[in-house]
């Protein structure tokens, strides 16, 4: 029997006459016909059906993500601790201390990582040959290190993409091979620096690098392939435990505080500005902010299943290592001044293994101490560069790349982590190479290149396509400005040094410095010129949506697929050209020194 309201159950009995406009009460209401009902709209809280992409591995996303390995998701397995995806945050304390705990190791890594093998052996140059007078240079460079490292946090923990596969699929095979060629040259060098200060270190205690460079080698592959992030990060905070015997070394130095306290803050160099001593405050930059760091800290935030709400633990994390690399690097300078302190050796560094020798002189402890600390940042700088170029080679040939796989799951990734070691090593055992200069320079080939890798970090931090919500600031874009800009004066003073001896330098810094200024002037009025034309003819993008703190802290990266490509204006591309060109022009001039030095 049917109602004017829709069918009625076989059990229940019809009304005594149909209500013509009156619906029935709750309980007698008719059952609407068997349909499908249409699909409910999103609940107020999730208007963009978002969802974490932690979740448990076998998560289902309401919202595809970019990840490209499955292995990043899943809970944080630090080596202090656990977070659980669907654990709850919490705002005690102690919890929040907890967290933190759990979290800390990607920005602490990268920053002792810093402080390896060529950091030694250049900050120990510095202050046997220049005393306390370039100390001023370590502390202009923390800044440079949280803003360049802070980016690359944000870009690891919302795409979930490292930062060589980014390159390449915003801006191009093309530019993508010349950074990821960059990375990939430079990294290998470097991993030759880290077996240099291993055999050097061993070498001081009477051990044959014919002994000590294979088992270090060895030693690497074992950490790295045992199919754990938790145990990899545990062994290499064990490492880091042992570097802080450099902090008693440095007081029993008989350090001079107030020179150092001035030499800090009044920027000088002893015996004046030259090439030679340009080219080692680049070493000093490239040792301390390398671009090995940019690629390795964003993907092994990925690979630690960091998500945008834990980016300011990790923040945190990063800033507590750039202070911990700065004060290390500042002690090596101090007890280098006081191992050839009143003797002949000042201005005269071979290699880290003679400022070793050097202490000695003072006592045989010393000299001990020292071999160690470069020994432990050999090790710490070699596993940390070689997963940088293993992650590398992941993001851009598609294979397995996640220190949580057995080596059977990702073999790709351990293969190419082994074989970098194999080789490097192979190389320092090669007979009568001048060890001291090969890590000198490389030091400051990293400098010299730091500029192109600054570049393209801070083009995708202003990609809203990658970033989102989670774009640099205006502020951040003018600090990144400025500090490319002096990385380049200093390139631009080793160039002008090494084609013409008889020039001034510190003259040539300052020009080079005041036409950076006038350029970034016009281009900042251009800049604010094209915005306004664009404003008058209506043409400016619409205000963005205000985004809520729930929803930046859960927006990911979609696929890179569905991404619109990027779209240089010709201005940018002839920009990025000249870049290219005057940095290739740098590495020439570069090498070059190298061979003048390596001359006599």
């Amino acid at each position: 029997m049917t109602t004017q309201g829709g069918p009625v159950r076989p059990d229940q009995p019809p009304p005594p006459q149909p209500p013509p406009l009156q619906p029935q009460p709750p309980p007698l209401q008719p059952q609407p016909p068997p349909q499908p009902p249409p699909p409910p709209p999103p609940p107020p809280a999730q208007p963009r059906e978002l969802a974490p992409v932690d979740q448990r591995h076998e998560v289902q996303l309401s919202k595809p993500s970019a990840v490209l390995d499955e292995a990043h998701l899943g809970d944080i397995e630090g080596a202090l601790g656990r977070v659980r995806v669907d654990d709850e945050q919490q705002s005690g304390l102690r919890r929040r201390l907890i967290t933190f705990l759990a979290i800390m190791g990607p920005g602490l890594i990268v920053m002792v990582g810093d402080n390896d093998a060529g950091g030694v052996s250049t900050y120990a140059q510095s202050g046997q040959n220049y005393g306390y007078s370039l100390l001023w240079v370590l502390l202009l460079l923390i800044p440079v290190l949280l803003v360049n490292q802070e980016m690359v946090v944000r870009l690891g923990a919302v795409t979930g993409v490292g930062h060589a596969r980014l390159i390449i699929e915003r801006f191009g095979k093309f530019w993508g091979a010349f950074s990821v060629g960059d990375l990939f040259l430079l990294n290998f060098l470097t991993i030759v620096t880290e077996f240099i200060g291993v055999s050097l270190a061993l070498r001081y205690f009477g051990v044959s690098p014919y002994v000590s460079v294979p088992v270090a080698g060895v030693l690497l592959v074992a950490i790295t392939a045992s199919g754990s992030f938790r145990r990899w990060e545990q062994a290499l905070f064990l490492f880091i435990a042992a570097s802080v015997v450099l902090v008693p070394l440095a007081f029993l130095s008989h350090p001079y505080y107030g020179q150092i306290a001035y030499h800090f803050v009044v920027p000088g160099v002893q015996g004046g500005i030259n090439s030679t001593a340009v080219l080692l405050i680049i070493a000093i930059v490239g040792t301390t902010v390398a671009p090995w760091q940019l690629f390795f800290q964003q993907s092994n935030v990925i690979d630690k299943r960091i998500t945008p709400r834990f980016i300011g633990y990790e923040r945190a994390d990063t800033t507590v290592g750039a202070f911990v690399v700065i004060g290390g690097a500042a002690a090596i300078e101090v007890v280098a001044v006081y191992a050839v302190r009143g003797t002949h050796l000042v201005g005269q560094f071979t290699s880290a293994l003679g400022t070793a020798r050097a202490l000695e002189s003072h006592s045989y402890v010393f000299g001990a101490l020292f071999a160690i600390v470069l020994l432990d940042a050999s090790i710490i700088g070699a596993s940390a560069v070689t997963v940088s170029t293993s992650y590398a080679f992941g993001d851009v040939f598609n294979m397995k790349h996640s220190l949580h796989r057995k080596f059977k799951d990702a073999k790709g990734f351990y293969a190419t982590y082994a074989a970098q070691v194999a080789v490097a090593a192979g190389i320092v055992l090669i007979p009568g190479a001048p060890l001291g200069l090969i890590t000198t320079s490389v030091q400051a080939l990293a400098g010299v290149l730091l500029p192109s890798a600054s570049v393209f970090l801070l083009l995708l931090c202003n990609d809203r396509e990658v970033l989102g919500p989670w774009v640099n600031a205006r502020w951040l874009n003018i600090v990144a400005g400025i500090i490319i800009s002096v990385l380049l004066v200093l390139s631009g003073t080793l160039i002008a040094g090494t084609l013409f001896s008889s020039l001034n330098s510190g003259l040539v810094a300052l020009c080079l410095a005041a036409a950076f200024a006038v350029g970034a002037a016009v281009a900042w009025i251009l800049i604010e010129i094209r915005g306004r034309r664009r404003a008058a003819s209506g043409q400016a993008a619409a205000a963005r949506p205000a985004v809520s703190r729930a929803e930046r802290a859960n927006w990911r990266m979609p696929p890179l697929a569905l991404l619109k490509p990027v779209v240089w204006a010709p201005v940018t591309r002839l920009a990025m050209l000249v870049l290219r060109g005057y940095l290739v022009v740098s590495v020439l001039l570069l090498i070059v020194k190298a061979v003048q030095l390596g001359h006599g």
